[in-house]
């Protein structure tokens, strides 16, 4: 017998953050509420500071989930090698240099819809990134970036 109604299961929960998490992973949180009302959409775990090896593989992983990625906003600072644009999977996606500070990337999809990640810095530790990222995905969450790192102690070492 063919199953009409399949119950949903949310992805990328916080209780999930802590499975496979490492260096190069994207959480989103996408599901967990539909007013998108936190702070923070989701984190990212870079494996280093350069751009054209870390930037691709969040894309691709992001447009799987958002559909396609326009830009991408970031500190200029903290990057190594920030290009104004970028090809990823044949589309051209802008990169915006902002004062936004390094704990931050806004991810535009379409004209206007804007998500902003956490950005977990490459030398932070396992436990330490992955308490930092699903904090950053709990919906009820109202800290800003730069303290869910400061209170994970993702930001320092």
């Amino acid at each position: 017998m063919p199953e009409l109604h399949r119950p949903y299961v949310a992805k990328l929960l916080p209780d999930g953050v802590h499975q496979a998490v490492r260096p190069g992973t994207a959480v989103v949180r996408l599901e967990t509420t539909h007013d998108r009302q936190g702070v923070l959409d989701g984190a990212w775990w870079p494996r280093s500071r350069n751009i054209t090896d870390e930037l691709p593989s969040l894309v691709t992983a992001l447009t799987g989930y958002l559909g396609p990625v326009t830009r991408v906003g970031l500190d200029a600072e903290a990057w190594e090698g920030l290009p104004t644009r970028m090809t990823i999977d044949d589309r051209l996606v802008h990169i915006d240099s902002f004062p936004i500070g390094d704990d931050t990337v806004l991810i535009t999809r379409g004209d206007r819809d804007l998500f902003s990640l956490l950005v977990v810095p490459p030398h932070t530790s396992p436990d330490a990134a992955r308490a930092a990222m699903a904090e950053a995905v709990r919906a009820d969450t109202p800290a800003r970036a730069e303290q869910i790192l400061i209170d994970t102690g993702a930001g320092t070492g």
